[in-house]
């Protein structure tokens, strides 16, 4: 089909498109089928004993050991109440260090000796899977050879019954790890970091006279950005299927320049798409609170509630997945890719995190006078001191060959990581640097001038988009993180940068004290010390300035432009022995996670440079070459009869084939170039050679673009991928 002919039909599509009947009715609203498939603590206190009950919410509300002993009834109980919503399988669910979701389905149904079967879920099963360990990604921690995984119960989140119009699945969320018990996932270590953050943050609230403080947890906030394309576009376009990202396309007429997308009325066929997955989501127990067009044509973001750290890493794997499947039934494709489009703004995934518990909500809420609040203080200042000391950990967190096309652009922070405070916490700092701080900067009140209009309050401070960390009123805001990564790699990360920051002060107020200093005035000094020692991570202005980068030299502050730049950061010393300090990777993990980092970077570019060149090669350079031969013939019939003809259009066509040629050419060989296979050698060689030769083949297909009749190109373009929705 050609690209005429395609995008017709997707105009058809939009226009005769009907939403799926997935509207609430009065008798299901979203409140009540919200959790509807998930085995919550509301149905585990209806169909567990008492007993087993308590030491179940024991260990997700205080972190207790999991007693080995209530894992059959546990079993039984969810069995049970998963058949009774139509499951027939199960499936322990995991993340692996491919940054998906893997699924290991089984069916309930046993064979018994005359004949039939049995459904039978007992505890040693619901506990402990075994999936093959040696197919995924592990950075040298196993051999190929060795394939024995174990995937392990996680009792803080919650199984949930997954839908499907041929029978639902009971889905456990898990950990994966190796026979000797080192972390193949996310999950694990996100696991470790929030215990040992958790730790130290409690023996700070001990200081403050809190004398039994509750758990504290890190809670999670991430707001998804993504693009919808119509499936015809998709499936003719080998390079979104392949990569999720176009890798030719010349720029449209009209971009984003008007900025008229966003916020704007959201496209009927995309807004049943959003009520669809939003049911999907409610009935998954997923807090989907607010949708919104993006910047970009064809951008959106969604942006769910706050959750434990670890439950919002697991609904965000599952709303993604949710969102594709969904997508599909609406007769489009949902794209992750942090830049599927080149020269419009891409997609990241904002991680907002803050740290509390049910006593006492979130530890980052400043009140109405933050200057007096010392313990909201100490915390803020746990941050500040944080970032600027792993600085660099935050930036490899956030890396991958995707995210590179984003950062540091107008859509995304700079690679430069730094704090914005706003103007009334940093006046409060400022004064600590010098000493106790006096006044907080008040609350305004914005007159509109409207005398229908109520006068409105304001903040004493305005927010921040070009900072890659940003407190936003109550928690702090990384906006660094890649719409297609999953968000336990930067949560781990700043939970155990937290954990030492938390354990470092904890330390010093407990020796103070000890030593009987009063702990106000413990507490003065240190907030002294660590803004006068850190508060050069502390920015307020523009990062997307030219004068910004020069300023962070001055500062100290490093600016690693590229995952090639960053990854060192995760095999240095100090970072080895920090994340072995607090037991969330040993030295092995941290060098398995460096080598996976460069394998998966080097992976990535290769498949496109491949992608680059079967597309150049079959699909554009073929209809250049038609074009330029009906040029050629209509020129000749002109001249035959006699016709002064325009030859100009055959040039034009002729210079750009042949730089197309040259440019392929050059890529091929660097495609068949041997590297040694050694991951750093391919990693550099996909960025020195492969990026700049793909971009060169690139140019010249786009400038083709700009010529070939439309009828010809074989892609679907910008101009339709963006605006036909």
């Amino acid at each position: 089909m050609s690209g005429n002919a395609m995008r017709l039909q997707a105009i058809r599509d939009v226009e005769a498109y009907v939403p799926p009947a997935v509207s609430f009715t009065d008798a299901e609203t979203p409140g009540q089928i919200f959790g509807e498939n998930v085995f919550s603590s509301v149905v585990m206190q209806k169909r567990l004993p008492k007993l087993v009950y308590k030491s179940v919410m024991a260990t997700i509300e205080h972190g207790a050991m999991l007693d080995p002993l209530v894992a059959d009834a546990v079993a039984s109980a969810m069995k049970d109440w998963a058949m009774e919503k139509g499951a027939s399988h199960y499936a322990h669910v995991f993340y692996p260090l491919t940054g998906l979701t893997a699924e290991k389905h089984d069916s309930f149904l046993e064979p018994v000796g005359d004949g039939t079967a049995l459904a039978e879920f007992a505890g040693k099963t619901l506990v402990q899977g075994e999936p093959d360990a040696s197919s995924f990604p592990n950075g040298g921690l196993r051999n190929t050879f060795e394939a024995r995984g174990y995937t392990g119960w996680d009792v803080t989140s919650p199984a949930y019954v997954l839908e499907n119009p041929n029978g639902n699945t009971l889905c456990i969320p898990t950990v994966f790890v190796s026979m000797t018990g080192e972390a193949l996932d996310h999950k694990t270590p996100l696991l470790r970091s929030q215990q040992a953050m958790g730790e130290h943050a409690e023996r700070i609230l001990r200081l403050f006279g809190h004398v039994k403080p509750a758990k504290v947890v890190s809670f999670c906030g991430p707001e998804q950005e993504y693009f919808l394309v119509d499936r015809h576009f998709f499936l003719a376009r080998p390079d979104l299927l392949n990569s999720g990202r176009t890798l030719f396309g010349a720029k449209p007429p009209k971009g984003q320049e008007f900025d008229d997308h966003y916020f704007g009325a959201i496209p009927e066929r995309v807004l049943g798409f959003m009520m669809d997955t939003e049911r999907e989501l409610f009935k998954l127990g997923i807090p989907a609170k607010t949708r919104h067009n993006e910047v970009a044509p064809g951008q959106f973001e969604i942006a769910p509630m706050f959750e434990r750290g670890n439950i919002a890493a697991d609904h965000q794997q599952l709303l993604m997945t949710t969102f594709k499947t969904v997508a599909k039934k609406h007769g489009m494709a949902c794209l992750f890719h942090e830049k599927p489009f080149q020269g419009v703004n891409g997609s990241g995934k904002h991680v907002n995190f803050s740290l509390g518990n049910n006593q006492l909500g979130s530890l980052l809420v400043p009140g109405d006078n933050p200057h007096d609040n010392a313990q909201f203080l100490v915390f803020c200042a746990a941050v500040i001191r944080a970032v600027h000391k792993y600085a660099g950990l935050l930036r490899v967190s956030v890396a991958s060959a995707t995210n590179d096309h984003r950062l540091g652009a107008n859509e995304a922070p700079p690679a430069i990581i730094s704090i914005f405070l706003g103007d009334q916490l940093a006046d409060v700092f400022e004064q600590l640097a010098k000493g106790p701080a006096t006044s907080s900067k008040d609350k305004g009140t914005m007159i509109i001038g409207v005398d229908t209009l109520p006068q409105l309050p304001t903040d004493p401070g305005d927010r921040n988009r070009t900072s890659p960390f940003a407190f936003t009123g109550n928690r702090f805001e990384f906006r660094a993180p890649g719409s297609m990564q999953t968000v336990s790699g930067p949560m781990v990360t700043i939970n155990t940068i937290m954990a030492e920051s938390l354990d470092y002060i904890a330390t010093d107020l407990e020796a103070a004290v000890a030593a009987g200093t009063d702990f106000d005035t413990a507490v003065q000094s240190l907030l002294t010390q660590i803004i006068t020692d850190h508060g050069a991570v502390v920015f307020n202005g523009d990062g997307y300035s030219d004068a910004w980068p020069i300023e962070a030299e001055k500062r100290g502050l490093a600016n690693l432009r590229t995952t090639l730049d960053a990854l060192p950061e995760l095999i240095t010393e100090s970072a080895m022995d920090l994340f072995d300090k607090y037991k969330v990777f040993n030295h092995r993990e941290m060098h398995s996670r460096y080598e996976i980092g460069l394998e998966q970077y080097a992976l990535t570019i290769s498949v496109e440079a491949r992608l680059t060149l079967e597309m150049a090669t079959t699909q554009i350079l073929p209809a250049a070459v038609r074009h330029q031969t009906e040029v050629a013939v209509n020129v000749g019939a002109l001249k035959a009869a006699g016709v002064d003809a325009d030859t100009a259009p055959l040039l034009a066509v002729s210079g750009p084939i042949a730089e197309l040629r040259d440019a392929l050419a050059t890529l091929k060989a660097a495609l068949a170039e041997e590297t040694g296979h050694e991951a750093l050698a391919e990693a550099e060689h996909a960025r020195d050679a492969l990026l700049p030769a793909m971009a060169a083949v690139r140019t010249a297909a786009d400038a083709l673009e700009e010529i070939v009749a439309d009828d010809l190109w074989p892609l679907p373009t910008y101009q339709e991928m963006l605006f036909i929705l």
